[in-house]
């Protein structure tokens, strides 16, 4: 069996992860200005994360994502932990959806400025995931790239279902 190093290439199809990260704050909160408080709790299915919730799991990965690219490139061949998604959403439902989009957008801010200084040979920097194996610091970006469109898509769908 081959080792998936990108789980969201899909969502990605190939582009530029720059310009997707960079494109995510503007998206969610556009979406979040949209949903009001009910929108905030409308999911895709029952059992599914609501789209308050997601936005408090994009703004946790973005800490843990903002943190692996810092080690990957700090570090000589960086040995990423994983995170278990579900127990870090256990406090989801406490916390305010709002602030979550306002954080994950100075997170993203501040990581893509940082992104943005790094030189090109940066990019090819190796890092290990204990699931995915061997990657690239590119990787990374176009795994965090896929992953931001995997959830933008479906607040888009819980949306255009809303008709909101």
């Amino acid at each position: 069996m081959a080792t998936i190093t990108n789980p969201y290439a899909g969502p990605l199809a190939g582009r530029d992860p720059l310009p997707v990260l960079n494109e995510t704050s503007g998206r969610l909160n556009e979406a979040s200005g949209r949903l009001g408080a009910a929108g905030l709790e409308k999911s895709l299915a029952p059992g599914k994360w609501n789209v308050g919730k997601i936005f408090c799991h994009l703004a946790d990965c973005e800490i843990a994502f903002g943190y692996r690219w810092r080690q990957t490139m700090a570090e000589p061949h960086h040995k990423i932990q994983p995170f278990d998604q579900d127990l870090w959403a256990g406090q989801y439902g406490s916390l305010s959806a709002h602030r979550a989009v306002d954080t994950f957008c100075t997170l993203r801010e501040w990581n893509y400025a940082w992104l943005a200084a790094l030189p090109k040979e940066a990019f090819s920097k190796p890092a290990t995931h204990p699931e995915r194996g061997e990657l690239t610091l590119q990787i990374l970006l176009e795994t965090a790239a896929g992953h931001d469109l995997h959830h933008l898509a479906q607040i888009d769908q819980i949306l255009a279902r809303e008709k909101l």
